[in-house]
């Protein structure tokens, strides 16, 4: 029987893309836009998106808050909320042009605040990430269908409904410089295409693009909601920014733990480990087994001081690590890596559970 375009799932589809300058130096939009390009009959028009780092060098040390807003009501909702928590030192619609294949967008807005002086008294790093989060939360959830897409500081998510390509010529991409990039290109199965559900999926300076299907969805979302993240916007990915969110920058894990946490060890290999690793890990997955992500998937987590890759244990989707000079690269296929700097000092791939993390030199950028 012959099926036709549209009557075939590709469970292997999505194409993640990513580079970083660990020294910390910019380049525009277009080299990030290529490799995800390379890999387009990886997506399906119904999801594209970025993130990017450096970017906004003149607001570093604002929040930069990226809205999409289906209704203007719910803007105006949104930005009473920002105001009761944020000083808003900039507001103004993000930079688009009209593009063939996008059709219907939401006004896209973005924010540069900062915390209100009363709500900063005897504030914390962590209380100060708490609070963007709850207001975060609280938009997506109360807020006539408007959705914060990014919250973090020198940064921004750029994503809607479109091949990633468009995506980025909707916004403008190859106007914007930052050292770190990451791409999507959706092909969804379990969850609908529209905007906000869109990848990269941001909280403060996380963000996560994901090939794959996280499985554990219901239990990681149980277990979540226990430390009052809600999750509004209808794709399995929004887990797994906020469990970075979680261990790291509240339970202050490491990195490395916590990507131990998601894509844990089985408890065979566990059992035969030697102490005191087996206690660990044996800790790790007594407290932490709500957090599991079960399910095939690849992952590429974006923040302000690095880049992680991560596979499900037994690898059943591919990620590729490779590096040229002072850029890292890490995408779905090695082709899009290759389209971006030729060929590279080192390639290889990304193993089953094994974190590949890469930080940026000296820890910050330039």
């Amino acid at each position: 029987m012959l099926l036709r375009e549209g009557e075939v799932r590709i469970p292997s589809g999505c194409a993640v893309s990513a580079i970083l300058n660990v020294k910390g130096r910019c380049i525009n939009g277009e080299a990030i836009t290529q490799s995800i390009a390379c890999m387009r009959e990886r997506s399906n028009g119904l999801g594209g998106g970025f993130a990017a780092y450096g970017i906004y060098p003149e607001f570093k040390d604002h929040y930069a808050f990226h809205l999409l807003c289906e209704t203007e009501q719910g803007r105006l909702d949104a930005e009473e909320l920002l105001r009761q928590n944020f000083l808003i030192d900039r507001s103004e619609p993000i930079p688009t042009r009209k593009v063939i294949g996008i059709e219907n967008p939401p006004a896209v807005w973005r924010y540069f605040a900062r915390v209100r002086p009363e709500k900063a008294v005897g504030c914390s790093s962590t209380a100060e990430g708490n609070l963007v989060t709850s207001v975060v939360m609280k938009i997506n959830k109360h807020c006539d269908r408007a959705y914060v897409a990014s919250s973090g500081k020198n940064m921004g998510v750029f994503k809607g409904v479109g091949f990633p390509e468009d995506i980025a010529a909707f916004y403008r991409l190859e106007e914007y410089e930052g050292y770190l990039w990451t791409a999507h290109g959706r092909f969804p199965t379990n969850t609908p295409g529209w905007w906000g559900g869109a990848h990269p999926l941001g909280l403060l300076d996380w963000s996560v693009v994901h090939n794959g299907e996280i499985s554990s969805y219901g239990a990681n979302k149980r277990y979540l909601e226990m430390f009052r993240y809600r999750l509004e916007l209808q794709t399995d990915t929004e887990v797994v920014a906020y469990l970075f969110d979680l261990l790291h920058r509240r339970h202050d894990l490491p990195l490395e733990l916590v990507c131990r946490v998601l894509a844990a060890p089985f408890w065979k290999d566990i059992d035969r480990m030697p102490e005191p690793q087996r206690r660990l890990y044996t800790a790790l997955r007594q407290v932490y087994g709500s957090a599991l992500l079960n399910g095939p998937f690849s992952i590429i987590v974006a923040h302000g001081k690095g880049l992680i890759g991560l596979n499900d244990r037994i690898k059943l989707r591919p990620l590729v690590y490779a590096r040229k000079g002072d850029f890292v690269l890490m995408g779905s296929e090695e082709s899009a890596l290759r389209r971006i700097f030729g060929e590279p000092d080192e390639v290889r791939a990304v193993w089953g559970g094994e974190p590949v993390i890469v930080e940026l030199e000296g820890g910050s950028a330039q």
